[in-house]
């Protein structure tokens, strides 16, 4: 792990997470541990456009699966669309400690974002959630918006879904804002996958514990 995302991490309070998103972040949690206890697991991030929410959380859950030493957890993202990964998210996550390197130029660019020199980057670009890309079958799949939400009453290839749904940081667009409510999505989300790997993580080392 990157030693200024460690400390990062390391500061994030998870105690703070209202009780109402508990109960989903630890729905997810418990599904994610039993399907560890038999295999690899691919988690789908789903939004509308695939540019802020479902990429900041597919980046903060693959480096939290890292951060647990879930070494058996993918992560993904896709939209019902594809657009491109906004700048400004890669942007907020450069400034928190990833290394984020532009791969190429074209409309919808294609990032590695690092964050551990010992683990393969994680590959961002905008795409649909069924891009070849990604899993086509028995994978997790978690809303992150509504509009997704309710325009994907069934996610094709799922096995399971979840929604957990974050505000678009895109209403504060190019207001004197934007970096504050970018910086405040992407913590919260980093905060959120702490709180589900950190569970995960403790079910598999106490498989006794109640799920």
């Amino acid at each position: 792990m990157l030693e200024a995302l460690r400390s990062l991490i390391d500061s994030l309070q998870t105690s703070t997470i209202e009780p109402e998103r508990m109960l989903v972040l630890d729905g997810l949690a418990m599904q994610l541990a039993r399907k560890l206890r038999t295999g690899r697991v691919s988690i789908n991030f789903i939004c509308t456009h695939n540019s802020r929410r479902s990429h900041l959380s597919q980046i903060w859950a693959q480096t939290m699966a890292t951060y647990y030493d879930l070494d058996r957890i993918d992560c993904y993202s896709g939209g019902t669309e594809a657009t491109a990964l906004f700048p400004k998210v890669a942007e907020t996550l450069e400034k928190q400690g990833f290394v984020v390197l532009k791969l190429s130029q074209e409309n919808n660019p294609v990032y590695a974002i690092r964050y551990s020199n010992e683990h393969l980057p994680v590959v961002a670009f905008s795409k649909a959630y069924d891009h070849a890309f990604n899993p086509g079958s028995g994978y997790t799949a978690v809303m992150t918006c509504d509009s997704a939400n309710e325009a994907c009453p069934v996610v094709f290839g799922a096995d399971t879904r979840f929604a957990v749904l974050y505000l678009d940081p895109k209403i504060a667009d190019g207001s004197p804002e934007m970096d504050k409510v970018y910086t405040e999505r992407s913590l919260q989300i980093a905060a959120e996958m702490k709180y589900v790997f950190e569970k995960v993580h403790s079910m598999l080392q106490n498989p006794g514990r109640s799920e």
